[in-house]
């Protein structure tokens, strides 16, 4: 049986879709939902590729709460690699651990924290308007 991640794949798109609809309630709301957005893409782009499974386990959550917002983006807790069975969120932090170009979230906050934020701050400017 050939090994495949389509619905590990299927469940990240699903997860970026629901985020997309969010309509937040402030400027602030929409800040924080196109910030976490772009970090989330830029997560997926720079994590290392054996068979897929950890790139595509990368999801988001977003909240609102008191005129706040937060954001989210961890390992899917049931996503498995389809070759060896073994939980994503088990060898995820293992591959992050290493360091340099295998610190995916270390490397999306320091690579693209900045040009994330700036597109937050251009959803709240124009919620503004």
């Amino acid at each position: 049986m050939p090994v495949s991640i389509q619905g590990l794949q299927d469940a990240q798109q699903d997860n970026a879709k629901m985020i997309r609809a969010l309509r937040p309630s402030t400027g602030l709301g929409q800040a924080v939902r196109g910030t976490i957005s772009d970090l989330h893409r830029y997560a997926v782009i720079v994590t290392h590729v054996d068979t897929g499974a950890l790139r595509a386990s990368h999801r988001m959550a977003f909240g609102e709460s008191y005129g706040g917002a937060e954001a989210s983006i961890s390992i899917d807790e049931g996503a498995k690699n389809p070759r060896t069975g073994t939980r994503t969120s088990e060898y995820g932090p293992v591959e992050h651990a290493r360091g340099g170009s295998h610190a995916f979230y270390e490397r999306t906050y320091e690579e693209r924290g900045d040009r994330a934020v700036d597109v937050g701050m251009a959803a709240l400017i124009r919620s503004l308007d």
